[in-house]
C-alpha cells in the first residue's frame, strides 16, 4: 500500500510543479487508475469537487467584470440556442438508438449545460436510478478525457484565434474542468472568454432543472443552485474595482490555475474501470453523436461569425 501512496504523492507534486499541464495532469490520473490505483479513492469526489469550485473562484480575481459582461453577452444567444438544439438532438438520437429514457435525457442535459454537474443536479429531479447515472457520467466522461486531450491540437491545426477557441471550447466541451483545462493550455484570452461562457451556461442548470421536473411529472423536488458562481462573479468585482493588489491577485489566480492541473489530475485518477464498462454501446452511441454534432456546429459557428 505504500508505494501506490507515494507514487500518487509524487504525481501530485508534478502537478504542481511547471512541467505538467492540465490535459498532461488529467492523462497522468489516467495512467494512475489504470496501473497502482488511486489510495484515497473514496475521498475523491468531495475533493475534486471542492478544488475545482475553489479554483475557478480565484481565476475570478484576475479578470475584468465589463470584459466578463462583454463576453458573456456575446455569448448568449449562441448559448440559448445551442442548448435547445442539444436537447431536442439528444432525444431524438437517443430515440433512434433505443436508449432509455432516463438515461438519455441525463446524457443530453450533460451535454447541453455542463456535463457531470448537470448530470448530478438533474439526476435526483427526475428520480434516477444509480446505476443510469453511472452510466451518463461515464458516457460523459469519456468525452469529457478525449475533448481536453484533443481540442487544443484541432484548435491550433485549425489556426483558430484565442477568441474562438475560447467559445468553441465553452460551447462543445461538457464539464467545466475540460473546458478550462483545454482553454487554460491554448492561451489566457481563450481561458477568459470559456470560463465566464462556460459558467454562464451553466447558470442553465436552474431553468432546466424546473424543465425537468415538469415534463417527468416530479413535484416536491429540491433544485440545486451553482452558488460558486455567483463567488466567481464577486472575485471579478474585487479584482477590478480595487485594482491596488493587483500583485496578491496573480498569486491567486497562478494558484488558482494549479488546483485546476490537479483537479483534472484527480478526476483522471478517479477512474473506475466498471464505471467504463457499465456505459454500454448504445448510450456511448449516442453521446459521441451527440457531442461531434455540437462540436462541428459550434466550430462552424464561431469560424464563420
Amino acid at each position: 500500500m505504500r508505494l501506490p501512496i507515494a507514487i500518487f504523492i509524487l504525481s501530485i507534486l508534478l502537478c504542481l510543479s511547471s512541467w505538467v499541464d492540465p490535459p498532461l495532469a488529467l492523462l497522468l490520473g489516467l495512467i494512475i487508475a489504470s496501473t497502482v490505483g488511486h489510495p484515497f479513492l473514496s475521498f475523491n469526489a468531495r475533493s475534486t469537487n471542492l478544488l475545482l469550485k475553489t479554483s475557478i473562484v480565484g481565476l475570478g480575481f484576475g479578470m475584468n467584470i465589463f470584459k466578463a459582461m462583454e463576453a458573456g453577452k456575446e455569448g448568449f444567444f449562441l448559448t440559448c440556442f445551442s442548448i435547445s438544439i442539444t436537447l431536442i438532438l439528444g432525444f431524438l438520437i437517443g430515440m433512434l438508438l433505443g436508449v432509455h429514457k432516463v438515461v438519455s435525457y441525463l446524457i443530453s442535459s450533460g451535454t447541453a449545460i455542463c456535463g457531470g454537474s448537470a448530470i448530478a443536479a438533474i439526476g435526483p429531479i427526475i428520480k434516477a436510478k444509480e446505476a443510469e447515472m453511472s452510466v451518463a457520467l461515464g458516457v460523459v466522461f469519456i468525452l469529457n478525457s478525449i475533448a481536453l486531450l484533443i481540442f487544443p491540437f484541432i484548435g491550433e491545426y485549425l489556426s483558430l484565434t484565442q477568441e474562438q477557441f475560447g467559445i468553441w471550447a465553452a460551447i462543445a466541451i461538457h464539464d467545466t474542468s475540460s473546458v478550462v483545462g483545454a482553454a487554460a493550455k491554448f492561451g489566457e484570452e481563450a481561458l477568459r472568454l470559456a470560463t465566464i461562457i462556460k459558467l454562464e451556461r451553466a447558470l442553465w442548470i436552474i431553468p432546466l432543472s424546473f424543465f425537468s421536473a415538469l415534463i417527468f411529472k416530479v413535484e416536491g423536488t429540491r433544485i440545486k443552485i451553482p452558488y460558486f458562481i455567483f463567488l466567481y462573479v464577486l472575485a471579478m468585482c474585487i479584482g477590478t474595482f480595487f485594482p491596488e493588489l493587483s500583485a496578491i491577485y496573480e498569486w491567486i489566480v497562478l494558484i488558482s490555475k494549479k488546483g485546476l492541473t490537479l483537479t483534472l489530475f484527480l478526476i483522471g485518477a478517479g477512474l473506475s474501470l466498471g464505471t467504463l464498462k457499465a456505459t454500454g454501446t448504445k448510450p456511448l452511441l449516442q453521446g459521441v453523436i451527440l457531442w461531434v454534432l455540437v462540436s462541428v456546429f459550434a466550430l462552424i459557428v464561431v469560424v464563420i461569425k
